[in-house]
């Protein structure tokens, strides 16, 4: 209290004395000022013990040049930030400038559009981070564009109806996911501000909410045809049960990829009425390998937390031989979609592109740095474009067939 009382007469001091103070710059670099009962003296004599106590970290005359009398102030902001009377340590006043700027790089148009009332609902739907709709969409879309006629387009149609059905299904698996999650979320960085893990939302709000999806997603299924219907409601069991997955087994990003994969059986069923098994199984097969290669690599950024908490994933069981696993997830997935692709009697501009997919996917695991956070989530960003390159391949492949 003391040292802040007298930053405090200094401030008072400086301020009645501010004019003088140009003229009297020099005082640092000079014996202090005989008249001792002078206020400006005074406030000089200190300011001079502080910079020697907190080891100024400029040269003085940066601060104090006669030619800028309002460096004055500048330099008691200075000085109170880097001598020993702040409060706060140089590194952490670091680390609290990067928290501040990271709260405020969350900022989303969802906290700029929509209702305070609302936002949590949005929040648990993921409405913010799209990247796991369209991950969910493309298999969806690669299946619909296979099953066209050849040498037509896609069913418009139905696409629309299943990328609103992938936004929809996508929320309410987050939504399953986080209401049985909620316990482990609160002790992982990254997912503790969760709606409900951080009280945002109760958990029976949560549950008004999946039924309020569930319900839409429904109105979804009910305009495909019959066979599609029960395919469709049939998904529910995996998406109810894969949050169970990571406290039974190593493989959860497996469980996952049977799950997020369902589409491209629902999507040539939704069209054709039934299900090709020489087309549509290795397509399904296909997906669950590429969602074992970036859901491996998303893994990786939360393998200390999931250590600590208790819970299992590939990025734990394979340790240091991500890669090398990675690398046979790809070819199979790449293999897969060949085979998919020649059952469906696809033309040649489908090989091509293939290729170009197979290339983006192994650029994305050889290059990417499993020991940085940041990394693994571009690389998993990345995916969307494997998803377009694939979808474009297979309409090419169709139009031309």
């Amino acid at each position: 209290m003391a040292a802040f009382y007298r930053l405090s007469r200094i401030s008072r001091s400086l301020r009645r004395g501010n004019s003088l103070l140009s003229a009297e710059g020099s005082y640092l670099h000079s014996p202090p000022p005989s008249n001792p009962n002078s206020n400006l003296t005074h406030a000089l004599r200190h300011l001079h013990h502080l910079v020697e106590f907190s080891g100024d970290i400029r040269p003085r005359t940066q601060f104090y040049d006669p030619s800028y009398p309002t460096r004055s102030i500048g330099a008691y902001r200075e000085l109170l930030q880097s001598s020993c009377f702040s409060s706060v340590a140089p590194n952490e006043k670091e680390d609290v400038s990067k928290n501040t700027n990271r709260d405020e790089g969350d900022r989303s148009w969802i906290d700029v559009y929509l209702p305070k009332k609302a936002r949590p609902y949005a929040r648990l739907a993921r409405l913010h981070n799209q990247i796991g709709t369209w991950l969910l969409a493309w298999p969806c879309m690669w299946s619909i564009t296979m099953a066209a006629d050849p040498g037509s387009l896609p069913d418009i149609k139905m696409m629309m109806l299943f990328g609103t059905g992938a936004l929809l299904l996508r929320g309410a698996g987050c939504t399953i996911n986080d209401l049985l999650d909620r316990d482990i979320d609160t002790k992982v960085a990254r997912t503790r501000m969760r709606p409900i893990a951080s009280g945002a939302l109760s958990p029976f709000e949560g549950t008004c909410f999946l039924g309020f999806q569930l319900l839409l997603g429904l109105g979804i299924l009910l305009q495909l045809n019959s066979f599609s219907r029960v395919l469709g409601a049939s998904s529910l069991l995996p998406v109810f049960s894969y949050p169970l997955m990571k406290r039974l087994t190593f493989w959860p990003q497996a469980y996952l990829g049977l799950t997020f994969n369902w589409g491209a059986l629902l999507g040539w069923a939704a069209v054709k009425g039934s299900l090709d098994p020489a087309v549509v199984l290795p397509l399904y097969a296909s997906g669950v390998f590429w969602t074992l290669v970036y859901d491996t690599i998303y893994a990786h950024q939360d393998k200390e937390d999931d250590l600590k908490v208790g819970v299992k994933s590939t990025a734990l069981r394979f340790g240091d031989s991500t890669k090398e696993w990675l690398a046979g997830f790809g070819v199979a997935c790449i293999g897969s979609l060949a085979v998919s692709g020649f059952n469906a009697n696809l033309e040649w501009p489908f090989y091509p592109l293939l290729g170009a997919a197979a290339a983006h996917l192994t650029w994305q695991i050889w290059t990417v740095d499993l020991s940085s956070r940041a990394d693994c989530n571009r690389k998993f960003l990345s995916n969307k474009s494997f998803g377009a390159i694939v979808c474009t391949g297979i309409l090419f492949g169709k139009i031309l067939s």
